[in-house]
């Protein structure tokens, strides 16, 4: 019997979308591979079109990132391996768990904990044989990975707080075990044995951001022999705290803040040769860098040149005690100085983005130049030279948030979708979001908050981009160049973006902004406010009648409620009859203009949801009453089937419990999350046409595609020398949800 490869490819078109059973209207075509099957006989295998019972199948709801090309984000921290010269390890934190790098940050690959706000990294100075990393998290208190973060483990046993800024692992880790983890609301926890269990050290204070501990703490402490005058382990605070210094392993705790005229202390570094220089540095929230020349008993700010005073990173040169190199990192950039100090200058070339969150410095940084920089939006930069040089190298972080999507309304054939990243701009897929690449050019700001295409975008190229800060921008190539359309616009911030189903003949365009509707019959060249009557000037969500061009409807969504227009915004009226004020989302039927009541529709299909901080609320009568649909919290995202009338299907995106769907107009609903690692979903967009996709936009973990796949197993005989052998192929049948 020779062995075969069989490939079976069997194109259904289906009907009965959302229920558990599909009727088969017709196959078009099968195709079979057969490769090195001589003296072998395939049995005959006839399909017939009819109605296929899916009982005895499983539903299979999968969500996957669609996030290639779409790199960088927002990382918090850094580490980098003892052994970089020979290993490359580079660790990341960031807002949506830990990536690692084996290759000095030329690619990253995710390294767990993607559902976490990761604030702090520590790594084992005996990591070349321990492997071991300890990770920091907003919530989820501290987590320990013994395999280079293959696999991680929560170590909380004894930890006065979920929430932790800072880890400090003692120089000797590999025989103490010791580590140090600094807390939002329970001070400072120590662990002696490698974080199986913490003890409340006699700092309890709030709001630690940083702990610094000696580099010879392992034997300069008075446990040890040590000098009491040397302080062993700082502690810096936010709040007007101050430090605080220990020479007792943390029994015993000072306040060490004489000079210290800024006492919100977000980052603290000791030399290389504290042993002998007595020298630490304080970046401060707000009063940049201080110096102490005598182990933190007094303090003298030291910011000649230095801009930016605030100051989220330091990172002091291994070689610190002859070439006196430190980098601080602030939100304008960084900032190097080659006297100790004494003067700074910004090293900035090639940033992403001046948001500086972490820098970390090879372990041989005098002779490879080797530092890296964590920034808010930018993802990692690198620089491998003596004079700082910096590059992007985010291939594989996905870590962005995603705020806005849309879609071309020629999605079938054209594949493209436009997603905003706060931060750092706009992105397109022609790929179906396969691959993505950057399409910001001409965009100033880039912190997006909202898209909208053109209902003509097949033929006119035009998207428009609301941002915080920048206003409107405006595309007519498709994303190639962007160009500021604002005037008449007096509030930058856009939240969202909404256009005239006739926008071809009438270019009529809608901004909700912070400061209220405004309204562009021009596409965008000039802008008029249209605020009468509105409840609030925060606008969130908008939304136009299928209709508008002979109804001239639109609904907003603001911090007051939800408002109808009837009049193309000239004037609105206010709904009281909505228990919830602030309206994040609003989602229309396709057929709004013929299925309200109103029109001689059927009451019982709902017309209008709306989502809000206290779930999914729905109207079938044109706004004028409500009832709960969804009752899940934080509601941010609506995306409502472009067949509604036929399949009743809407699905709600929260920020926190992921996606629900419901295909019965709201009666009842399924979260729909398997696979989603990220349930902090602001934006959906569903594609226009059957086969439905949906994508979702997530808080730090970029994009992601979400389709429903029933697997219905067929047998497939095939008969050769010897007995019949028997193999089931799988049908795949991509739906809404059961």
């Amino acid at each position: 019997m020779k062995r075969l490869w069989i490939t079976l490819t069997i194109l259904a078109l289906l009907s009965g979308v959302g229920h558990s059973t599909l009727a088969v209207n017709n196959l078009e075509h099968e195709t079979w591979n057969v490769e090195h099957a001589q003296d072998v006989e395939l049995e005959t295998w006839n399909l017939e079109p009819g109605t296929w019972n899916l009982e005895h199948g499983t539903w299979n709801n999968v969500w996957a990132q669609c996030s290639q090309g779409m790199w960088g984000g927002n990382v918090l921290s850094l580490a980098v391996s003892p052994d970089y010269a020979s290993d490359q390890t580079v660790f990341a934190g960031t807002w949506g768990g830990v990536f690692k790098s084996a290759d000095g940050g030329d690619s990253w690959s995710a390294a767990g904990l993607t559902t976490l706000y990761v604030s702090a990294l520590a790594i084992s100075p005996a990591y070349a044989t321990d492997h071991t990393l300890f990770a920091g998290t907003d919530g989820g208190g501290v987590f320990k990975s013994t395999d280079g973060g293959t696999s991680w483990s929560a170590a909380n046993t004894g930890l006065s707080s979920l929430i932790v800024n800072a880890l400090a692992l003692s120089p000797g880790y590999a025989s103490d075990q010791t580590l140090f983890a600094g807390t939002e609301w329970g001070g400072v926890c120590q662990s002696t044995d490698g974080g199986a269990s913490w003890s409340t050290t006699a700092l309890t204070r709030p709001g630690v951001r940083t702990i610094a501990l000696s580099p010879d703490y392992a034997t300069d402490h008075p446990a040890h022999g040590g000098l009491a005058e040397r302080p062993t382990i700082l502690a810096g605070f936010d709040y007007d705290g101050g430090i605080f210094q220990s020479t007792d392993s943390g029994g015993s705790w000072s306040a060490v803040n004489t000079g210290l005229t800024n006492r919100n202390v977000l980052v603290l570094s000791l030399s290389p040769a504290y042993a002998t220089d007595h020298q630490i540095f304080a970046g401060t929230k707000g009063g940049g860098v201080f110096q102490s020349s005598d182990g933190g008993a007094s303090w003298v700010a030291v910011n000649t040149g230095l801009t930016n005073r605030q100051v989220f990173a330091l990172a002091l040169s291994p070689g610190y005690a002859t070439d006196r190199t430190i980098f601080a990192g602030t939100d304008g950039g960084v900032w190097q100085s080659s006297d100790g100090a004494a003067s700074w200058s910004p090293a900035n070339t090639g940033l992403t983005s001046l948001r500086l969150r972490a820098l970390a410095l090879s372990p041989a940084y005098v002779t490879d130049y080797t530092l890296f920089a964590g920034t808010e939006w930018g993802g990692v930069c690198r620089s491998s030279s003596l004079v700082v040089a910096w590059n992007a190298v985010n291939t594989g972080i996905t870590n962005l948030n995603v705020l806005a999507l849309a879609l071309s309304p020629d999605y079938a054939t054209d594949k493209t979708i436009f997603a905003g990243a706060y931060g750092r701009g706009i992105f397109k897929s022609t790929k179906g979001a396969s691959y993505w690449k950057e399409a910001s050019t001409g965009l100033t700001e880039r912190r997006v908050l909202a898209l909208a295409t053109s209902p003509g975008y097949a033929t006119d190229q035009t998207i428009f981009a609301g941002t915080e800060g920048g206003g409107v921008f405006k595309s007519s190539d498709g994303g190639a160049f962007w160009n500021a359309v604002n005037m008449g616009i007096t509030n930058p911030d856009v939240h969202t973006l909404a256009l005239s189903p006739a926008y071809a003949t009438d270019s009529t365009v809608f901004a909700g902004t912070k400061g209220g509707v405004f309204k562009s019959t021009d596409g965008g060249d000039s802008w008029s406010p249209a605020n009468t009557g509105l409840a609030s000037l925060v606008i969130f969500a908008l939304a136009v009648s299928p209709g508008y061009a002979t109804d001239t409807t639109l609904f907003a969504g603001t911090q007051g409620g939800i408002c109808q227009s009837t009049d193309g915004s000239a004037s609105w009226n206010c709904s009281t009859a909505l228990p919830s004020l602030g309206v994040f989302a609003l989602a229309l039927s396709p057929t709004y203009v013929t299925d309200r009541p109103a029109h001689g529709g059927l009451a019982e299909r709902p017309t209008i949801f709306v989502g809000t901080g206290d779930g999914v609320f729905k109207s079938t009568d044109g706004g004028g009453s409500w009832s709960t649909a969804l009752a899940i919290p934080l509601v941010f995202a609506l995306a409502i089937s472009p067949d509604y009338a036929a399949d009743s299907t809407i699905f709600a995106g929260t920020r926190g419990s992921g996606v629900f769907s419901s295909t019965d107009g709201g009666a009842s609903w399924n979260a729909l999350n398997a696979g989603l690692a990220n349930l902090v979903v602001t934006p959906l967009a569903l594609t226009p046409t059957s086969p439905y996709t949906l994508f979702a936009g997530t808080d730090g973990s970029s994009a992601w595609q979400y389709a429903l796949v029933y697997r219905l197993w067929l047998p497939m005989v095939v008969k050769g020398y010897g007995p019949a052998y028997r193999f089931w192929l799988p049908l795949l049948f991509k739906n809404y949800g059961p």
